[in-house]
C-alpha cells in the first residue's frame, strides 16, 4: 500500500487548506488522517469508511474539518477550515482494513505533509 499526501503549507489563522492523499489502496479500505499530539504518539483527527457513508472526527476537528473520498481516483481529502495555530503539525494519511473509527487498526501510512498555521 502506497499513500502520498499533498496540500500542506503555510496558512494564516482562520484560513483553510485541503489535504489530499493519493493511494494504491482499494476502495474497501477505511482511510484516516492523523497528527502528532502533545503527550501522545498521535491524534486520530478524522476517519472515513470505505463507502464514504460513515465518518469520525476528533473533538478538536468537529465542525472545522471534513474528510471525504473519491474511490474512483483512490484519493482521500481533508478539508480544514477555521484553522488555528494549534493545528500546526505534520498530517499523516493512513489506511485500515478494519473499522474507520478504530484508530489502532490503521497500519498503512503516508510520509506526511506539514501544515503550519500562523497567528
Amino acid at each position: 500500500v502506497l499513500l502520498v499526501e499533498s496540500g500542506g503549507g503555510l496558512v494564516q489563522a482562520a484560513g483553510s487548506l485541503i489535504l489530499s492523499c493519493a493511494g494504491s489502496v482499494r476502495a474497501m479500505y477505511a482511510m484516516g488522517w492523523f497528527r502528532p499530539a502533545p503527550g501522545r504518539e498521535r491524534e486520530f483527527a478524522a476517519g472515513i469508511s470505505w463507502s464514504g457513508s460513515h465518518t469520525y472526527y476528533a473533538d478538536s476537528a468537529k465542525g472545522r474539518f471534513t474528510i471525504s473520498r473519491d474511490n474512483a481516483n483512490n484519493t482521500v481529502y481533508l478539508q480544514m477550515n477555521s484553522l488555528k495555530p494549534e493545528d500546526t503539525a505534520v498530517y499523516y494519511c493512513a489506511a485500515s482494513r478494519t473499522s474507520y473509527s478504530y484508530s489502532a487498526g490503521y497500519g498503512y501510512w503516508g510520509q506526511g505533509t506539514q501544515v503550519t498555521v500562523s497567528s
